[in-house]
């Protein structure tokens, strides 16, 4: 269980058992349970949905974004801003992107960013909320972005150190298989819709390869929230699920 300690303990704030020894190498093999801990995540955001549902939906869904930001700690939301400042203040310069992209400080394009992604998840969240049988496919959303993070991190190339570097280490191409195979399946139990989520993680690495040719931790984060936004508009299209009693 090492892997998937380890996995939470990067990915969220939970709290987990205390490795006594740590590699470097273990964290590149925890990577293997990152869709995992993504059904954690999910699995909290339906319970804060389901809670906030029983008064509204608005409340249903800041209950819902709340308790994403909370436990994840922000982290993706981080990576998207700092590549939204990068991307915005480069001018198509390779050194002032990399530049800004190590600058701590938060420019006018990230704030915008932020802002942006909330506004999206807090609107489509109050969406999911009010209709009727797509909240199950919450559980899915955070896994399937995280699961991309692990197959952007292998098979695009590192262009600065970092943590997408540390991942890109060790290639588990068994376990990401099984994890698509896994994800696909439960897809097409709860919210067939996310079948099509394959689309927007193709979508993100294209971007990253024509427009950077690589990614860095920062370019894997903001890909985790925009196709997790993208995933949450997929749920509110509705497809008929093989097994209807779920909804």
């Amino acid at each position: 269980m090492r892997g998937l300690i380890l996995a939470v303990q990067f990915l969220t704030r939970l709290p987990t058992p205390q490795l006594a020894d740590f590699k470097p190498e273990w964290l590149a093999a925890s990577a293997r349970w990152f869709p995992a801990v993504g059904v954690i995540v999910g699995a909290l955001l339906l319970a804060a949905l389901q809670l906030g549902s029983l008064a509204d939906p608005w409340l249903a869904a800041l209950l819902a974004l709340l308790a994403w930001v909370m436990v994840t700690g922000g982290l993706h939301l981080d990576g998207l801003a700092d590549l939204a400042d990068a991307l915005g203040a480069a001018h198509r310069s390779c050194e002032r992107f990399f530049e800004v992209l190590k600058d701590p400080h938060l420019g006018s394009f990230g704030v915008l960013s932020l802002l942006l992604a909330v506004i999206a998840k807090l609107v489509l969240l109050m969406l999911i909320a009010r209709q009727a049988g797509t909240a199950w496919g919450l559980l899915l959303v955070p896994a399937w972005a995280r699961g991309f993070a692990v197959i952007w991190s292998a098979t695009l190339p590192a262009i600065a150190p970092g943590s997408g570097e540390r991942f890109a280490w060790r290639r588990d191409w068994a376990g990401m298989g099984l994890n698509l195979a896994a994800l696909l399946a439960l897809s097409a139990w709860l919210a067939p819709a996310l079948l099509l989520a394959p689309l927007a993680g193709l979508a993100w690495r294209t971007f990253l390869q024509r427009r950077l040719g690589g990614m860095t931790g920062d370019c894997l984060g903001a890909g985790v929230e925009l196709c997790e936004i993208a995933m949450l508009g997929l749920l509110l299209w509705r497809v008929p699920a093989p097994f209807g009693w779920l909804h």
